[in-house]
């Protein structure tokens, strides 16, 4: 049985938009301000090849799907993220064009635990922040992989929704690389 994993680049006011500045936001392209180091690459390398699915919203399978199909140069890493099933939430995406991308919507719940039963390995779900506070504040996620920059923006889209619940995770590993941290956290209180 596979276990959902949300990945986050996050800043240190928990902002997971347009790390990248491939949205053009305003505040985009923080994440490249910052050395990530081998173990950084590490990091999200491992995470991948654990992997045997990813679920993500529409608007970050949009940016992936323009991005990772011509990429070059990128090994094992991009045949993995081009290869592997990729689950797409959206009730206006009909004709995905990424190899092996389907649409999926209905009952989140569902979805999740179908998922879980069809992979051993982990469904990965990066960025997709509408996705990914709905997953939470359903308790469907088993495990948060955060590489943390130390950067405000002060606005923007966040990891964690506004409201009046407490969310208690436990801390399973902490590491430094470059100038970022990368935390891994389980949801199970």
């Amino acid at each position: 049985m596979g276990k959902l994993v949300v990945t986050e680049f996050v800043t240190l006011d928990g902002v997971i938009e347009d790390p990248g500045g491939s949205e053009k936001s305003a505040r985009g392209g923080w994440a490249f301000k910052f050395e990530t180091g081998e173990e950084g690459d590490k990091f999200k390398y491992d995470e991948l090849m654990a992997s045997d699915a990813q679920l993500m919203g529409r608007v970050t399978y949009e940016g992936f799907a323009e991005a990772w199909p011509t990429m070059e140069g990128t090994g094992e890493f991009g045949e993995k993220m081009n290869g592997m099933p990729k689950f797409v939430v959206s009730t206006t995406l009909e004709s995905p064009e990424w190899n092996n991308t389907s649409v999926v919507n209905g009952d989140l719940g569902e979805m999740v635990a179908s998922l879980k039963a069809q992979f051993d390995g982990d469904i990965l779900v990066a960025g997709s922040a509408q996705l990914v506070q709905s997953l939470l504040a359903r308790d469907l996620v088993d495990e948060l992989h955060l590489m943390v920059f130390p950067i405000v923006l002060g606005e923007g889209k966040r990891l964690f929704a506004d409201g009046p619940d407490t969310t208690s995770l436990k801390l399973v590993e902490t590491k430094q690389t470059g100038s970022v941290a990368l935390l891994t956290l389980s949801c199970d209180s």
